[in-house]
C-alpha cells in the first residue's frame, strides 16, 4: 500500500467554480523544462491555467470544478501525479523550505564544480606528459600507465560532479522528451566509454580530460545561473517582515489583548501606538499622529492621520497613538494587493526565454540525429562497427554543446563585473539580455530621480538660528526636523525637549521658549504660506524662538546628474516618462527639470503596472526604475528593472539589479554595457552554429579521430571565451560611465557616426529652482 500525500487541504476554491493549487517544484532548471510542466498539465481535463515560474521553482495550476462527467476534472492528487509521471517532484509551496532546498542546490553544484576542476586539473597534467613525450621517452607501457592513472581520476570525478546533468537527462528521457542535459550526458558518457575501450585496446589517445573539462565548464554556468536566481528568493521574507504578527485588539471597555493579526475581523478596533508598524487597513476613529508611508506609497512626507484618515497594513505610527477601525487584517490589505501584484507580475515575467535556451531546443535533437545518422551511413557503407562507432562518438564529441552552453554564461560573467565596476549588481542571470532590448524607460521619482533623504532647499539663515533649530530637531523623530538637524550638522540636543504627538518639538533656552514643528503650531501659518506659494514642491517645517518665527522649506534634491544622464538617454533614441505616487506638484516640478513631457502623479500600485502593460501591449520594451515598496508590482510586471540601493528590500529583491551611490550615472552604464553584451552574447551563438557547420560534415565523413574532436571541442569553448573578454575591453574602453555621461548626447550605443537617434532631446538648461527656500521674520505682527 503507498502512501500517497493529501495535497487537497492546499486547493484554494475561487470565485466561478475554479480551483487553484500552487505547488513547489524540485527539478525545474531551464525555460525547457517550464515548457514541459506548462503542456504536459495543461493537457489534463478542465485545466485553464498552467504556469511555472522558474526563478521561484513554483507552479500555478487552476482548473474548473465543474467539469463535464466525460471530462472530470483533475485534484490535486491528479495534478501532482502528472507532475510525477513527466519527471518533476512537488510538494506544498513554503517560502523557506524552497529557499532552504536552493541554498543546499547552491552548495552542491559547489562541491561538483570543485571536483571537476581538481580532476580536469590534474588529468590534464597527465595529458601533458603524454603529449610532450615522445617514442624515446614514454612506452607503451608508460602511456597506458598514464591513461589508467587518468581513468582512476576521471571516473569517480565524472560519476560525482556529473550528476546535476545526469539527473536532469534521465528525468527528460523517462518522459519520453528531450533538453539539453540529454547531449552533454550523452557525450561525456561516450567519451569516457571510448576512452576506456582504447585504454584496454592500448590504443595512443584516450579522452578522459575533455570529458571532465566539459563538466567543469558547464557546471561554471549552471551554478553562476542557479546563484543568480537564489539571490531574488527575498521577496516573499521582506513582504513577511512588514506584515506585523499581531496587533492589540479591544476586547471591551478600557480592555485590550495583544492578538494574531488572523484572529482579527472587519469591524474590529485596534491601538496602534508611536513606533508600531500599523497591521491592518482601517479608518481611524481616535487619535492623532504621523505616519510614515513611504515604504507603501512612496511618499517620503508623513501624512498626518487623524479621525476619519484611512491607514495601511505596513505603515508606520511616529508620534501618537490611535484607534483604528478594522476594513481588513489578514486578508484583503493593500499589502496583500502588492503582495498578489507582484506574484503575478513576477508569474508573467518568468516567461522570458533566454538567447541559449532557445537555441537548445533545436540543438538537442540535431545533435541525436547526426550521431545516429553517422552510425548508420557508415554502417550502410560497410564499415566495421568499430569504425562506425568512433566516427559517431566523434560526431558526439565534436558537437557536444561546450561552446553553446559557454555562449551566454562566460558573457554574463565578464559584463557583469563590468557591471559590478560601473556600480551595478545583478540580481538575475537574464536581465543583461532584457536591458540590452529596452526602449522605453520609466522612473519613479521619490527616492530614484531624488536623492532618498529630504534636505534643506536653501540654508540662507543665520548660522545662530539654524544650529539652535538643529539641537532642537535631535529631539524629534519627524523626518523633516532630522533633515534640519543634519543641515545644521547638530551633536548635542536640547536639554528637557518635550514631543507633541502630531504638533513637533518644544523646550526652553536661556529663558525663552523654543518650538519646531507644524507652521500653525508654532504660529507661523502666514510665513509658511509665503514659503508654500514660492515653492510649491517643498514641504515646511516651522521654527520659533520667542517672537522670531523661521519658515524651512524641505524637499528631496535631484540626483547630481539625473539632467544630464536623462538627457543622454532621450538623444540616444530612449523614450522616458515618469509615474510616481507624489502629489502633481512634486512630479510637474521634477518633470520640468529634466525636460520630460510625459508624467503622471498620485498613481497606485494597479494603475502603474496597467501603464506598463499598455507600453508593452504598444510594442515597447520597458525599463522600470523604482525605490517603493509601491514600486515592487511594476519593477515585476516590466521586462526589466532597476532599483537604487536603497530602496525597500522587497524593492531590490523585485528588481533584476541594484544600482549604487547617490548618481543616475550606473543606469547609463547598465544599459551601455548590456547593449554591447548581448551583442557579444549573439556573436558567440553564431560562432558555435558557425563551428558545427563546418565542424560535423568533417566529423561525419570520418576525417577526424576523438582526439581531434576533443580539441577541436575545446577550441570553440576557447574560442567563445576570448570573444566574451570583449565586453570587458569594451567597457574599459569608454571609460567611467559617470564621466561619460557629463553632458547630454554622450553614446551608450555602438552607433556608427552616421546613424540618426530618433526622438533626439532638444537642448537647453534646466530651468532655476522657484523662490527663496527660507523665510524669516524678526518680530512676528503682534496683530
Amino acid at each position: 500500500m503507498t502512501d500517497t500525500p493529501d495535497f487537497s487541504c492546499f486547493v484554494e476554491h475561487l470565485d466561478d467554480g475554479v480551483a487553484r493549487l500552487e505547488l513547489a517544484v524540485e527539478g525545474m532548471t531551464c525555460a525547457a523544462c517550464m515548457l514541459e510542466i506548462e503542456s504536459g498539465l495543461g493537457r489534463l481535463p478542465n485545466v485553464t491555467k498552467a504556469r511555472a515560474n522558474l526563478t521561484a521553482s513554483r507552479v500555478v495550476v487552476e482548473w474548473r470544478e465543474d467539469g463535464a462527467p466525460a471530462q472530470a476534472s483533475p485534484d490535486a492528487a491528479a495534478v501532482v501525479g502528472r507532475l510525477a509521471a513527466l519527471g518533476y517532484r512537488a510538494h506544498p509551496f513554503d517560502a523557506r523550505r524552497v529557499n532552504a532546498d536552493e541554498q543546499r542546490e547552491a552548495r552542491f553544484l559547489l562541491r561538483c564544480l570543485g571536483v571537476a576542476v581538481f580532476a580536469a586539473m590534474n588529468i590534464m597534467l597527465l595529458s601533458v606528459a603524454v603529449w610532450a613525450g615522445n617514442a624515446s621517452d614514454i612506452t607503451p607501457e608508460q602511456r597506458d600507465f598514464f591513461h589508467w592513472l587518468s581513468a582512476v581520476i576521471a571516473l569517480p570525478a565524472v560519476a560525482y560532479a556529473g550528476r546535476p546533468f545526469f539527473r536532469s537527462a534521465t528525468r527528460a528521457l523517462m518522459a519520453l522528451s528531450l533538453n539539453m542535459d540529454v547531449p552533454i550526458t550523452l557525450g561525456v558518457l561516450a567519451a569516457l566509454g571510448l576512452s576506456v575501450v582504447e585504454t584496454l585496446h592500448h590504443a595512443e589517445h584516450a579522452y578522459f580530460d575533455s570529458a571532465v573539462m566539459l563538466l567543469a565548464f558547464l557546471l561554471a554556468g549552471r551554478f553562476l545561473d542557479q546563484n543568480m536566481r537564489r539571490r531574488t528568493r527575498a521577496v516573499a521574507a521582506n513582504l513577511a517582515a512588514l506584515k506585523a504578527e499581531t496587533a492589540v485588539k479591544f476586547l471591551g471597555t478600557g480592555e485590550i489583548a495583544e492578538v494574531p493579526v488572523a484572529a482579527i475581523k472587519p469591524g474590529d478596533l485596534v491601538l496602534v501606538r508611536p513606533g508600531e508598524r500599523i497591521a491592518v487597513d482601517g479608518e481611524v476613529i481616535e487619535g492623532r499622529s504621523e505616519i510614515d508611508q513611504s515604504l507603501v506609497t512612496g511618499e517620503t512626507v508623513p501624512a498626518t492621520a487623524a479621525r476619519g484618515a484611512r491607514v495601511y497594513a505596513g505603515t508606520l505610527a511616529l508620534d501618537g497613538t490611535l484607534t483604528v477601525r478594522v476594513g481588513a487584517a489578514d486578508r484583503g490589505t493593500l499589502l496583500d494587493e502588492v503582495t498578489r501584484l507582484l506574484d503575478r507580475a513576477v508569474e508573467a515575467r518568468s516567461r522570458y526565454v533566454r538567447l541559449a535556451e532557445r537555441a537548445s531546443r533545436w540543438y538537442a535533437p540535431v545533435v541525436h540525429v547526426a550521431a545516429l545518422a553517422t552510425l548508420a551511413g557508415w554502417l550502410f557503407a560497410g564499415a566495421g562497427w568499430h569504425q562506425a562507432t568512433v566516427t559517431a562518438i566523434a560526431v558526439l564529441i565534436i558537437t557536444c554543446p561546450c561552446a553553446l552552453g559557454l555562449a551566454i554564461p562566460a558573457v554574463q560573467v565578464v559584463a557583469s563585473g563590468a557591471l559590478f565596476r560601473a556600480g551595478v549588481l545583478l540580481n538575475s542571470g537574464d536581465a543583461i539580455e532584457r536591458l540590452a532590448s529596452v526602449d522605453t524607460i520609466v522612473l519613479d521619482k521619490t527616492g530614484t530621480l531624488t536623492l532618498p533623504q529630504p534636505e534643506l532647499c536653501d540654508t540662507a539663515v543665520s548660522p545662530e538660528v539654524l544650529a539652535l533649530a538643529g539641537r532642537l530637531a535631535l529631539s524629534s523623530r519627524h523626518p523633516l526636523a532630522a533633515a534640519v538637524a543634519r543641515a545644521a550638522g547638530a551633536t548635542v540636543p536640547l536639554a528637557e525637549a518635550v514631543e507633541e504627538p502630531g504638533q513637533g518639538v518644544r523646550a526652553a533656552f536661556e529663558g525663552d521658549a523654543v518650538s519646531l514643528g507644524r507652521p500653525a503650531w508654532c504660529g507661523a501659518e502666514r510665513e509658511a504660506a509665503a514659503v508654500a506659494a514660492s515653492d510649491p514642491e517643498a514641504s515646511v517645517i516651522a521654527f520659533r524662538h520667542g517672537r522670531a518665527v523661521t519658515v524651512f522649506a524641505v524637499r528631496q534634491r535631484l540626483r547630481e546628474d539625473a539632467v544630464a544622464v536623462v538627457a543622454g538617454l532621450r538623444a540616444n533614441g530612449f523614450a522616458v516618462e515618469i509615474l510616481s505616487g507624489d502629489r502633481t506638484a512634486a512630479v510637474s516640478h521634477v518633470a520640468r527639470r529634466l525636460g520630460v513631457s510625459e508624467f503622471r502623479s498620485g498613481v497606485t500600485p494597479a494603475e502603474k503596472i496597467a501603464r506598463i502593460e499598455a507600453l508593452k501591449a504598444a510594442g515597447h520594451r520597458v525599463l522600470m526604475v523604482g525605490d517603493g515598496i509601491n514600486d515592487a508590482p511594476a519593477l515585476a510586471a516590466a521586462n526589466v528593472s532597476l532599483s537604487p540601493v536603497t530602496a525597500a528590500h522587497l524593492t531590490q529583491s523585485a528588481a533584476d539589479a541594484v544600482f549604487l551611490g547617490d548618481r543616475l550615472a550606473p543606469l547609463a552604464a547598465a544599459l551601455a554595457i548590456t547593449r554591447r553584451a548581448r551583442k557579444i552574447m549573439s556573436e558567440n551563438l553564431w560562432l558555435a552554429v558557425v563551428y558545427n557547420a563546418v565542424a560535423v560534415p568533417i566529423a561525419v565523413a570520418g576525417l577526424v579521430t576523438p582526439l581531434i574532436a576533443a580539441v577541436a571541442m575545446s577550441g570553440s569553448s576557447m574560442l567563445v571565451t576570448l570573444n566574451a573578454l570583449r565586453a570587458r575591453a569594451g567597457a574599459a574602453e569608454r571609460g567611467a560611465f559617470g564621466e561619460a555621461y557629463a553632458g547630454p548626447g554622450a553614446p551608450i550605443s555602438d552607433r556608427s557616426p552616421g546613424d540618426e537617434a530618433p526622438n533626439r532631446a532638444s537642448g537647453g538648461s534646466a530651468p532655476r529652482d522657484p523662490g527663496a527656500a527660507v523665510a524669516s521674520v524678526g518680530q512676528a505682527n503682534s496683530s
